[in-house]
């Protein structure tokens, strides 16, 4: 026998002694006089081997777990479907039947999807449409159906060191929960040793923030029907019970038939959680050039809009702002130009903060650029927090009293923002029909030459790479910790495109 077992066998036995005389006799408590009591103790195992164990019992923790939910989702599918066939007294027993065995039918086909391990290698890169902190985004094709989607690549090392992992997450949660028309469909996610991977809808319209760097300003008209569509998106973030903490024109895309949704969720966190604002303070690293006032000319009639039309100013001061601000889109730092002040302040806030930038996205569509916008983020910031000093309309840019007003509501202190019920009942939003905006005509609808059409999107700014990003061979100690991102949507319907 070897030492440690002898050692072993010793304890076992001391214990067994001591608890023989602890009772006074071994069968006292219902024990066999042999009863081995073992000693659980940890101390005598590396570090490597309870590294092991560890990562071994998350992995059949979470095994499980996404076993269980399936299993769950699937009996509520078909319970939702059995009592919805109830409750049609006009359909035949034999249509409800097909209709039930379909339901089987899709559910063995999801099963099948779920067992299949999706890769880089399953979709084919056809152009980058986007560049962040950390990582891109590009348009590929799923090789095997053709469906066209929209890739959003992380990179794990880049997760990590910037304490991204929280965020990376909360956007995949957000995205995996949501079934909403006013947020970006999410289809898949998975990983490799080195990125993550989301592929989602692709929008081909753009984002707001290229519409508004090319058309200046919108008349009230405009920016009633992209503001209302921005309430029923921010409205069913906070009904997922996510805030989203990062409304910017930049995140509010633009699909094929011109209506919007939200997008970019990687600051988005749950009404429990407070922020330590770490994130936001690297914003105050760099800077953005200050812009002059510039005059928009303002109607209203109603939410039935007319199209957009250039307005021609010529004014190089904020043609140089916008580039700038181009270019913080792509940075580390980004723009705290729509952040809320009780972001920076560190003493927790609630769903009132995008309330907040929906309002600094109210005054950039109408005046041309954003309220607080100065020559560098630190004095953006300053501005920010001592708002009631800052805000300002221009003298030669005339709003009418309900956007002015609305305005005012939204970017002012927290308590007094206006609650989305009060914000739907605004006179400035008078003749929105809140039920079927997403119906009717947007202002602006893309003219697309094809589905993989990218002239909404400024391609021409991004280097373009080949088809497969350089993974690091020594890179799978991190996949614990992104240990449950993959997922894979039960859906009847496919992608746009």
């Amino acid at each position: 026998m070897s030492s440690s077992n002898s050692s072993k066998q010793q304890t076992y036995s001391s214990r067994q002694s001591v608890q023989g005389k602890d009772n006074g006799q071994s069968g006292s408590l219902g024990k066999p006089a042999d009863y081995v009591y073992f000693d659980r103790n940890l101390s005598g195992f590396s570090e490597e081997a309870m590294t092991r164990a560890k990562s071994a019992q998350l992995k059949m923790e979470h095994y499980y777990k996404v076993a269980v939910d399936s299993a769950i989702e699937r009996n509520t599918r078909r319970v939702d479907l059995e009592r919805r066939l109830q409750s049609e007294t006009m359909m035949s027993e034999e249509r409800k039947n097909r209709q039930l065995q379909q339901l089987g039918k899709k559910e063995s086909t999801f099963l099948r999807l779920k067992r299949t391990k999706l890769g880089l290698d399953d979709f084919r890169t056809v152009k980058v449409i986007g560049k962040g902190a950390f990582g891109e985004v590009r348009l590929v094709q799923k090789i095997d159906t053709g469906k066209i989607y929209a890739m959003k690549l992380l990179k794990k090392d880049e997760m990590l060191k910037k304490d991204q992992l929280a965020h990376v997450r909360a956007e995949r949660d957000v995205l995996a929960e949501s079934d909403s028309p006013w947020v970006v469909q999410l289809f898949y996610s998975f990983q490799d040793p080195s990125h993550l991977y989301l592929i989602m809808e692709f929008l081909p319209g753009g984002d707001l923030m290229t519409m508004l760097i090319k058309y200046d300003t919108f008349s009230e008209d405009v920016t009633r029907f992209y503001l209302a569509e921005c309430v029923l998106a921010i409205e069913a973030v906070h009904n997922l019970g996510f805030i989203h903490r990062d409304i910017k024109p930049d995140n509010i895309l633009i699909d094929k038939d011109g209506h919007i949704k939200l997008s970019d969720f990687g600051l988005s966190t749950g009404f429990h959680k407070q922020h330590d604002s770490s994130y936001y303070q690297r914003l105050l690293e760099s800077g953005s050039n200050a812009s002059p006032h510039g005059p928009v000319q303002s109607s209203r009639n109603s939410v039935m809009v007319n199209s957009i039309n250039l307005t021609m100013t010529n004014k190089d001061q904020i043609a140089t702002w916008k580039a700038n601000r181009r270019k913080l889109a792509y940075s580390t730092v980004g723009t705290p130009d729509y952040i809320a002040p009780e972001i920076f302040s560190q003493k927790g806030y609630g769903k009132e903060c995008d309330w907040w930038s929906l309002g600094t996205i109210m005054f950039e569509c109408l005046v041309g650029y954003p309220p607080f916008c100065s020559e560098n983020t630190h004095e953006t910031y300053q501005k920010i927090m001592q708002w009631q000093r800052y805000l300002a309309f221009p003298e030669d840019v005339h709003l009418s009293r309900e956007a002015e007003d609305l305005i005012r509501r939204l970017i002012t202190s927290d308590d007094k923002r206006l609650p989305v019920e009060q914000i739907k009942r605004h006179h400035f939003f008078y003749g929105v029909d809140w039920d079927v905006i997403r119906r009717i005509d947007a202002p602006f609808v893309p003219s697309l030459r094809s589905i993989t059409d990218t002239s909404y999107f400024p391609t021409d700014e991004l280097d373009q790479v080949s088809d497969i990003p350089v993974v690091d061979p020594n890179a799978a100690s991190k996949d614990l910790a992104f240990l449950g991102y993959t997922f894979k949507r039960f859906s009847t319907t496919a992608p746009a495109f």
